[in-house]
């Protein structure tokens, strides 16, 4: 039994290997690679770095620009992250049961996650297009004039919102499968306790599928603050007046355009330092919860 033991193990180990290289060269070094040309006048191009101490983050705390990042990217997440749960949650609940025609609506729900971030944002410049969009036409059969979407700053940040609220499907995926794991005998019990659906969703539903959301909130905050560049660069470009130049996109702008990769790379160590406090807050809240239920 031993033998088998050690043989499993060490099994597990090789299968493990590759993955684990793969997190050393591809996060692991580039993050320690990152810290060190923070503190340098690194420009990304052929000339050494130079180590300049802490002129980087003073830079860093006189940066009015940085302030408006902040301001575009917790905004972005205060308002995406509770709506793409919301959509994932009631959809993966809405279509877990049989229903005729359930696949089709399954498959029209997950298949804007495999559309490219390019094409989507292409598409969602001419579904905000103020003179022929189908958004303000669709406003106008109910007697309201649009809006001028991509030039207004608080309508752009609405527009960037409505269209990451398409790609869920992966979150809808993993609700879907979590709700049908679900004993079907706890809510056949509560249906004779009198318990409604309402009732059921709220005593049975929720609180099983607790782990599960908090899962989909922390992954839904790093790839809301993360990974919103693309769409988001297409389709604004940070604009208007800074209203959309999210972290990523303020980065890309110092790395690749401005030549700062040294700060590019201090402020990408403010964007994970962002994640993880708010990611602690949301595990904090959600302890808390737990207690007091």
């Amino acid at each position: 039994m031993t033998r088998v033991g050690r043989g499993g193990s060490l099994s597990g180990w090789a299968f493990l290997a590759p993955y684990a290289v793969a997190v050393v060269l591809l996060i692991a070094v580039p993050a320690l690679l990152n810290v060190g040309y923070a503190f340098t006048d690194h420009t990304g191009l052929t000339r050494d770095p130079q180590f300049t101490g802490l002129d980087n983050v003073r830079r860093l705390a006189e940066d009015g620009f940085l302030a408006d990042s902040l301001e575009a990217s917790l905004f972005h997440v205060a308002l995406s992250v509770p709506l793409r749960l919301i959509a994932a949650v009631g959809l993966g609940l809405l279509l877990a049961a049989p229903r005729p025609g359930g696949r089709w609506f399954r498959t029209a729900v997950y298949l804007p996650t495999v559309v490219p971030d390019v094409a989507l944002a292409v598409l969602f410049l001419w579904v905000l297009n103020p003179l022929y969009g189908p958004l303000n036409q669709l406003l106008g059969l109910f007697g309201h004039p649009g809006y001028t979407w991509l030039s207004d700053p608080a309508t752009a940040r609405i527009g960037v919102v409505l269209m990451l609220l398409f790609p869920i499907g992966e979150g809808f995926v993993v609700v879907l499968a979590a709700r049908r794991l679900l004993d079907g005998r706890l809510y056949e019990a509560a249906a004779l306790e009198g318990c409604g659906p309402f009732g059921q969703l709220r005593r049975i539903t929720l609180p099983l599928l607790a782990p599960v959301l908090v899962l989909l909130a922390v992954r839904d905050t790093i790839m809301t603050l993360q990974v919103n560049f693309v769409p988001a660069y297409v389709l604004t470009d940070g604009r208007p007046a800074n209203a959309t130049l999210y972290l990523p996109v303020y980065i890309f702008d110092h790395a690749f355009e401005f030549s700062g990769f040294a700060y590019a790379a201090l402020i990408t160590i403010v964007l994970m330092l962002i994640t993880a406090a708010i990611i602690t807050v949301q595990l904090l809240a959600v302890r808390r919860w737990r207690v007091l239920r």
